[in-house]
Parts: C-alpha cells; sequence; structure tokens
C-alpha cells in the first residue's frame, strides 16, 4: 500500500524543518564569542583614553 501524497509531503516538511533547527542551533553552539577558543570576534579590551591635561 503506497502512502498518500499528502502524508509523504508531511514528512518530508518535518524532516526539512528539524533539519533545519538543527543546523540552525548548531551553528549558535558553535559560534559562540564569549568562549577561548581562538575563532570569532573577541571581546574588546578596555585602554584608558587621556581627555584632558593638568595643568594647574
Amino acid at each position: 500500500m503506497w502512502l498518500s501524497l499528502e502524508l509523504v509531503m508531511i514528512g518530508l516538511q518535518f524532516a526539512i524543518t528539524c533539519l533545519v533547527l538543527g543546523i540552525l542551533a548548531f551553528w549558535l553552539l558553535a559560534n559562540s564569542d564569549d568562549d577561548n577558543s581562538g575563532g570569532g570576534l573577541m571581546e574588546p579590551s578596555l585602554s584608558p583614553i587621556k581627555i584632558r591635561d593638568s595643568q594647574n
């Protein structure tokens, strides 16, 4: 007995949705910038900036 076209389309849509959500979750977890893995953008370091001369 063949599956109806509607069931095949629902199963295909469900599989594609799961695949996209899995890839998105992996990408978000793997590309976190707050770790020290050496890749991606790192947090900037603060450096003092002289704003005035003290001439009294």
